[in-house]
């Protein structure tokens, strides 16, 4: 299988090493951009980019009239990278499509994993429709779910609740994010919603719904248990 290609736009020649140095250790080809207008330049040029990681904040074009031009042609995945923790920046970026959102400063090792999160879940590689973590087994197309080879009956919302949790394994998931991504960004419910879904899902899982761990006064983390 070939690599898949991440765009990488930060003015930041520093930032983009950094960035650059972790994916091409996790089997990613990388892409550079030092601007706006050389990040479209690139992006017509290459027409197999996997993923796209977008700073905000840069010269001749920055990164929301990057993403909104992207944005009128292609639905690749796009991280914006920002330096303001800002919530109306942060709900503008979703607005313009926006798949995932990191403040700076970040941990790498994260980026990555957000990364790897997001391509499972828009079908950019082998294994997207297959989960596995702990003795679960979760079949996105069969609609299906095992755990220790015994078939586990959910409700929709308690599927997509549990694929969402193993597509980002490992990482702890605020109840605003798991509201966004499970019921979509229109959806302005309860947030107990989650935790009467998160309840009903532990119960069904039997022991395996204690990997699913409460992250007080934040939301929730599915642990990666391998064995």
């Amino acid at each position: 299988m070939d690599r898949l290609k991440i765009l990488v736009v930060d003015d930041e020649s520093r930032m983009r090493k950094l960035v650059r140095d972790f994916l091409v250790k996790s089997g990613y080809d990388v892409l550079e951009a030092g601007d706006g207008e050389e990040a479209l330049e690139v992006f017509y040029k290459q027409k197999d980019i996997a993923l796209i990681v977008l700073d905000v904040m840069m010269p001749k074009l920055d990164g929301r009239e990057v993403c909104r031009e992207i944005r009128s042609v292609s639905k690749v995945p796009i991280i914006m990278l920002t330096a303001r923790a800002d919530e109306q920046d942060e709900l503008q970026g979703f607005q313009l499509g926006v798949d995932e959102y990191i403040a700076k400063p970040f941990s790498p090792k994260i980026l990555v994993a957000r990364i790897e999160a997001i391509l499972r879940r828009t079908n950019r590689t082998e294994t997207d429709n297959i989960l596995s973590c702990g003795g679960i087994l979760l079949d996105k197309t069969a609609h299906q779910v095992s755990i220790n080879g015994t078939s586990v009956e959910l409700s929709y919302k308690e599927f997509e609740l549990l694929a969402y949790f193993m597509e980002n394994k490992g990482i702890a998931l605020s109840r605003e994010k798991i509201l966004n991504h499970v019921w979509n960004y229109d959806y302005f419910g309860d947030a107990r919603t989650i935790d009467t879904h998160v309840k009903k899902l532990r119960s069904k899982m039997g022991e395996k719904g204690e990997l699913i761990k409460t992250i007080w006064g934040m939301g929730y983390k599915l642990e990666a248990d391998e064995s």
